[in-house]
């Protein structure tokens, strides 16, 4: 997956839906984020998989660790690539 992703653009996409009990009223909402990868060489990738990090990773990268030393630049939010998108749900849930 390193390879495939070495150099190129993602887009991270986090979906969320919240239901207000006991109206039954959803909330659904989503938060794009663009990363940009480094170019990484065989090596490079070689060493970041030697670390364990990403075996366990959707992405396999980790931006909150050494992964993000492989990330070139983010565009949107950093949260929403970690994991949840906070600011997002927050908005959902006054709407609720």
């Amino acid at each position: 997956m390193l390879c495939s992703i070495s150099g190129k653009a993602l887009d991270v996409i986090t979906g969320l839906a919240a239901i207000e009990k006991p109206s039954g009223r959803v909330k659904k909402a989503f938060e794009l984020t663009k990363v940009k990868i480094k170019k990484l060489s065989p090596k490079e990738i070689s060493a970041y998989v030697a670390t364990g990090e990403p075996l366990d990773k959707a992405g396999a990268f980790a931006i909150q660790g050494k992964g993000g030393e492989i990330v070139e630049w983010i565009e949107g939010d950093l949260f929403n690539v970690v994991g949840l998108p906070c600011d997002l749900l927050k908005e959902m849930l006054k709407c609720l």
